[in-house]
């Protein structure tokens, strides 16, 4: 029974057809996340402002995806739908958790990095976290062997120009569960690209000898903007272009790193973003090109994110896919390939492996995708095979055509509403800019009914509705 238990990923993976009996072994798996990257913010989608050449050979040698999502276009929200293949309302985690917070991921949701220790994988992680900055919610309570980096987001500090004074505490460093600086200043903060990436290298050649699993969460271009003196006034584009290429350069050593310890052809790397670019900091922000809006919306610019992924051998060098896809994906597909138990909590994410892998004929599993925002509103829904975007009932921010922000100082958002439900057509329409409901009364009356359904299951702020589905965040237990 053993033998046979230990030969279960192998069976798995061959189903799957990623390996080949003579190459089997437990693939590698690093998620590169970056905080507030736009959908145009890379040479493979587009940017031409500076170059990204080490993400523009990813994308050569790799996938590139065209209508990947997050499930809430901000941070904690994100990385908390990212981290446990379920939507983040479903686990109490909304916004942005804040230094005074008192929730967190709770102990009882699997993560991936709990998800790899079922199959014996080594697991770390270096960058901003989010998730709860209390002991009892850091990344070493949550299946990471190891970690360095932010708990939450560098402009929550007391050097944020437009918080008063003593709103934040002084930002912290962390390694593992304890604090390696107490204060992170502003001429410290030029080095968090660089010590995420080395620390990453450092995990990658500690552990080449063993599956690992690597998540490494990147603070930029998340502002304020801070860039190491290797990359400052590099790139000919101005501060913004310099943080880029400096994220870039990380993914080369990442790279670097695999090929210097053969492990380059095992190794799955996606890199993404955990939402689009904050508009309103203007040049310190980045572009969503042709999508609408940006972060802190349900628009296309706020929700649909730059995505690549490479691994030599099981993806087609070179492809693109314009299948729509999510951040809650992961978590289910990552189990199939290496045949670890799913939590026996309900999760929304689904095995998307064909999708990835462009097995012709291949469909998306799902029935919708939902994007909700704010405190649990239910803004927007998508339909699986990525043609139609019902945009539902709600305010929304908007610069509204107005000047963005210069040099770290943002400009005032505007409300605008949504007032009736509002359909699109993003096979043709991805900017979001003719309602198509009228025409395509049958489409919009099904999403309707599906949105029932979630509202049902994970309620919806907007039409006062509870959901039955909705579980608890981890809390800190009152003093008594």
């Amino acid at each position: 029974m053993k033998a046979l238990r230990c030969m279960l990923p192998l069976l798995i993976l061959l189903t799957h057809g990623v390996v080949s009996h003579a190459a089997w072994r437990l693939p590698n798996v690093i998620v590169i996340l970056c905080d507030d990257l736009g959908y145009a913010d890379i040479g493979a989608f587009g940017c031409t402002a500076y170059t990204t050449p080490h993400l523009d050979r990813m994308a050569k040698e790799g996938r590139k995806f065209t209508n990947f999502h997050v499930s809430q276009a901000l941070c904690s929200a994100s990385r908390a739908a990212l981290l446990t293949g379920c939507y983040n309302n479903r686990i109490g985690i909304h916004g942005a958790l804040g230094p005074n917070s008192r929730i967190g991921l709770n102990t009882n949701e699997m993560t991936l990095a709990g998800l790899f220790k079922q199959q014996g994988y080594a697991t770390g992680m270096a960058g901003k976290w989010h998730l709860g900055h209390r002991p009892q919610f850091l990344p070493v309570r949550h299946g990471f062997d190891e970690y360095l980096g932010l708990p939450y987001s560098n402009d929550m500090w007391p050097h944020h120009p437009e918080a008063k004074k003593g709103t934040y505490p002084n930002l912290p460093l962390l390694e593992d569960d304890h604090v390696k600086d107490p204060d992170i200043t502003p001429e410290k903060q030029p080095n968090l690209t660089t010590w995420y990436a080395e620390r990453a290298v450092r995990f990658i050649e500690k552990n080449r000898d063993r599956p690992f699993f690597f998540y490494l969460a990147h603070s930029m271009p998340h502002v304020p903007l801070f860039v190491s003196d290797k990359f400052k006034g590099k790139s000919g584009a101005g501060l913004y272009g310099d943080v880029i290429q400096e994220i870039d350069w990380s993914v080369g050593q990442v790279f670097d790193a695999l090929k210097k310890h053969g492990l380059d052809n095992n190794t799955l790397v996606v890199f993404t973003s955990d939402n689009g670019p904050w508009l309103s900091y203007g040049n310190h922000a980045g572009s969503a090109g042709p999508l609408r809006e940006g972060k802190g919306t349900a628009w296309e610019g706020g929700t649909r994110v730059p995505c690549l992924m490479r691994w030599p051998g099981q993806l087609a060098a070179g492809t693109t896919s314009g299948d729509m896809l999510m951040t809650i994906d992961l978590l289910p597909t990552f189990a199939k390939l290496i045949n670890a138990k799913l939590p026996a909590h309900k999760i929304d994410g689904l095995d998307v492996w064909p999708l990835l892998a462009g097995t012709p004929g291949a469909k998306n599993p799902h029935d919708a995708y939902y994007s909700y925002y704010a405190n649990n509103e239910l803004q927007a829904m998508f339909s699986p095979d990525g043609r139609w975007k019902l945009q539902l009932p709600h305010g929304y921010r908007t610069l509204g055509g107005r000047p963005a922000g210069r040099d770290g100082i943002p400009a005032k958002y505007s409300e605008a509403k949504v007032t009736e439900a509002q359909l699109f057509d993003m096979q043709t329409d991805m900017g979001e800019k003719a309602d198509v409901a009228s025409s395509n009364p049958a489409v919009v009356q099904r999403l309707l009914t599906l949105a029932e359904q979630a509202r049902a299951d994970l309620g919806d702020a907007l039409t006062q509705r509870k959901g039955t589905g909705v579980r608890e965040p981890g809390r800190v237990a009152e003093a008594k």
